[in-house]
């Protein structure tokens, strides 16, 4: 991704129904490579996806995804081309078959009879559904006809995957399956992929880069491992001793801390150092034996949280940065709840 042109570029974006403000100004270059879209229900996910499309206009500002601007009509036509779309909702027509239905959107993009049915039948197989095939999509499970979205979004070989809630109503299994081929293509395969869903685990597995929405706006944006990285040193340190003498000694060296299970301390440093001396140095004053000390990552939860919270605080106005963004809750993915509008 670094060095490379942005695959999408957004320029003070705004979408208004009525009174209702779902994107506010939204200013942000998503790099190539494997995105993930992240934000509670509502943040304005889906709705910048569609005006990615063309499928809405844009109140005011601009957007261009794979240097076309889907406001332009003959610009959209080139959009479908360069672009496959795994819409949230169902889309399948119940009285076709699944080589019907993706051959036929295969043509639609453009290609040729023979060739939208020699590409339906390979990402049909890549989605392992080559069993089920010509059966009726009326009698599809709710997993299959996930994979069959992605295979119609796949059909055409496209530059840019736009993924809105690829694991919506899934199972844990078919939940598992969906994100390993998510990870396929955009790791292995070099496909350019925007996933957007609101959950942590689906995003955290598949994808390098994060941005982050609320309320219709960018709140942060970065690389998932310089975002996990964390500012502060968190350390876990298992000992052998008085947990009363090593907290006090702890405080009295100046290091915050907390009891993460029984003779166990989560202790956070200002900034990180190359060393614990100062720990161990606590620990023999009080004395207690460490057993063990191992450097903890913030996870996504923790960041996405605290932007949340952030922006909140700051009364919506001002975002909150991983990396400089030019511009409810998370779900952990312990359940699949509603999506986002």
């Amino acid at each position: 991704m670094s060095g490379a042109p942005p695959i999408i570029s957004l320029d003070k974006l705004v979408k208004r129904f009525g009174k209702v403000q779902a994107l506010d100004g939204v200013t942000v270059d998503v790099p190539q490579g494997a995105v993930g879209l992240l934000g509670p229900n509502g943040a304005g996910k889906t709705t910048m996806i569609k005006l990615l499309l063309g499928l809405l206009v844009p109140t005011k500002g601009k957007a261009n995804i794979a240097g076309f601007r889907p406001k332009k009509r003959s610009h959209r036509l080139a959009v479908r081309r360069v672009v496959g779309y795994m819409p949230e909702g169902d889309c399948l027509l119940p009285d076709m078959s699944a080589v019907e239905l993706v051959s036929t959107l295969g043509r639609i993009t453009g290609l040729t009879r023979e060739d939208a049915m020699t590409r339906s039948h390979e990402v049909l197989d890549y989605v392992e559904l080559e069993e089920a095939r010509y059966r009726k999509l009326d009698q599809y499970s709710t997993g299959m006809k996930q994979r069959l979205k992605l295979a119609q979004a796949l059909v055409h070989d496209p530059k840019i995957l736009l993924l809105d809630e690829p694991t919506n109503g899934l199972d844990p299994k078919g939940r598992r399956h969906m994100l390993t081929l998510i990870d396929d293509l955009g790791r292995k395969q070099g496909k350019n992929v925007l996933l957007c869903s609101h959950l942590l685990h689906d995003v955290e597995s598949t994808c390098d880069y994060v941005v982050v929405m609320n309320k219709g706006r960018v709140i942060q944006q970065g690389a998932v491992a310089d975002m996990t990285g964390g500012d502060n040193l968190r350390l876990v340190v298992s000992y052998e001793g008085a947990s009363e003498d090593f907290a006090r000694a702890l405080g009295d060296a100046g290091f915050r801390h907390e009891s993460r299970g029984e003779r166990e301390l989560v202790i956070e440093l200002e900034t990180a150092v190359d060393d614990a001396d100062d720990i161990f140095a606590a620990a023999a004053q009080a004395r207690i034996a460490i057993t063990s000390l191992d450097r903890v990552r913030s996870t996504l939860e923790e960041v996405f949280l605290k932007a949340v919270g952030e922006h909140e605080s700051h009364g919506a106005l001002a975002p909150t940065n991983g990396a400089p963004a030019k511009g409810g809750g998370f779900d952990d993915g312990s359940n699949n709840g509603a999506a986002s509008a």
